[in-house]
């Protein structure tokens, strides 16, 4: 069938990974265009209520094998494999992150097929899929079809935004023998080190501080405004190259990628490094003194002028008109 299987990641408590859930509404978007259905894969202990409520998030079936650990990604290789195979699945979606990108390469490895990293929009073309993928330090668009099925399709973090569509899923168990080479790691311990106390990727307002900060010392400008704002502090490579910031709150190429509900952007010139990393902002609003700032070109609102300066009577407004 041309359906399209996504691999929903879920943490130690059952709850399930925001990027997942945005792959499993894309994909069911692009499976009524296509002629099929959204399916999803989940393993570990994951209750009948928990895999069923999948549906509301736009897949039709969830795929479950109870006894096949969550983390590892050899495993779930196997798992989607099978289910691929027996179901006839024509795409594998995942909505990014290390795990998954590590299984969708496996997958692709196991059955042959053609993959596409890095996606950041997905479409269809003669009644198939098309993965958009920047290329050229994300200077132009790459457009990606398959030749074959199925057709493994890996976004980038915050590509898919989840949809609720008030549905439930059929849940299917599934017993999988694990490949030989699937069991030799085993799960010490389940987590992620990211150097800071929030994580921007799941923050809906964001204040991201750049060069024109002048120092490090400054971004305590920036802390007070997210605070103020009940949001968190991303920064530019160059900042954190400098030292003036942890690499955890890095937006770019090379660091997260971001689509807060507001972005608001404090001194930083909007390179195209840069841009990829936050240009899914709900809202952008800039403030930098150079009128010319690239950043300007793709912000909502801008403002000219001198961060010291507006900057800290924002966040003094933002605090007299909660205070009031």
């Amino acid at each position: 069938m041309a359906g399209i299987l996504v691999y929903a990641l879920h943490d130690d408590e059952g709850n399930f990974n925001k990027n997942s859930l945005g792959a499993i509404s894309e994909a069911a978007k692009l499976a009524s265009e296509i002629g099929g259905e959204a399916g999803a894969v989940v393993v570990g202990d994951v209750s009948d209520e928990a895999a069923a409520s999948l549906g509301n998030w736009g897949a039709a079936k969830v795929h479950r094998a109870k006894d096949v650990p969550e983390g590892l990604a050899q495993p779930v290789v196997d798992v989607m494999a099978k289910v691929i195979e027996d179901e006839g699945y024509g795409y594998a979606l995942f909505g990014g992150g290390l795990l998954g990108f590590e299984i969708g390469a496996g997958l692709t490895a196991r059955l042959g097929a053609g993959v596409t990293m890095e996606v950041t929009q997905v479409k269809v073309a003669d009644g198939k899929l098309v993965a958009e993928r920047p290329i050229l330090q994300d200077s132009q668009i790459a457009d990606v079809g398959y030749v074959s099925e199925p057709g493994i399709i890996i976004g980038r973090l915050n590509a898919f935004d989840p949809e609720e569509s008030g549905g439930s899923a059929e849940v299917s168990d599934v017993d999988v023998e694990l490949s030989p080479w699937s069991s030799k790691a085993t799960m010490v311990q389940r987590g992620e080190q990211r150097g800071a106390d929030v994580n921007i990727e799941d923050a809906d307002i964001l204040v991201g501080g750049g060069r024109g900060l002048g120092k490090k010392e400054n971004f305590d400008l920036a802390e007070q405004l997210a605070e103020a704002m009940g949001g968190a502090v991303a920064a530019t490579r160059a900042v954190v190259d400098a030292g003036w910031y942890p690499y955890a709150a890095q937006i770019g190429q090379t660091g997260k990628t971001v689509a807060p509900k507001l972005y608001l952007a404090a001194g930083i010139s909007g390179a195209i490094q840069h841009k990829v990393g936050m240009q899914n902002s709900e809202n952008i609003l800039a403030i930098n003194k150079d009128p010319n700032a690239p950043i300007f070109e793709f912000s909502d609102l801008g403002v000219v002028g001198d961060l010291h300066k507006i900057v800290p009577k924002l966040t003094e407004a933002i605090k007299a008109k909660k205070g009031g």
